[in-house]
């Protein structure tokens, strides 16, 4: 299949198979003669991998890793494991940092008036730090 074809079957975009090659996440594509790109079903396999990785948050170097895992039969579960609580644990941190930033925003936007006075303590408050 070409590579609109690819993407389509993947969910992954045409811009984005061509950057997955160039960063070599992915193998270099077959070509025809006329220089067009080719894919198996095997790559869009791996395409589908990667775009499930994507929507977990897992980054382009966890990807590499997941998709060495995967493709090694002789791997330990525990290796993915690992890797998966790792994200976790990461994940949780985001999570903490984006609660604190929206209480202190609920606070800021708690304490200014939202009336037509100039002054405004959300200002104030980035101005400060």
């Amino acid at each position: 299949m070409n590579i609109g074809e690819a993407a389509s079957a993947s969910g992954v975009s045409a811009k984005m198979i061509r950057h997955y090659e160039s960063i070599g996440l992915i193998g270099a594509a077959r070509r025809t003669d006329a220089g067009y790109r080719v894919y198996a079903h095997q790559d869009v396999q791996v395409l589908q991998f990667i775009h499930r990785a994507r929507m977990l948050g897992f980054s382009l170097d966890q990807i590499r890793e997941l998709l060495a895992l995967w493709q090694d039969k002789g791997r330990a579960s525990a290796d993915v494991r690992a890797l998966a609580r790792a994200h976790i644990a990461e994940l949780n941190r985001k999570i903490a940092e984006m609660e604190a930033m929206r209480r202190t925003l609920e606070r800021l936007a708690a304490s200014c008036h939202g009336d037509s006075r100039s002054d405004c303590p959300i200002l104030d408050d980035l101005a400060a730090q």
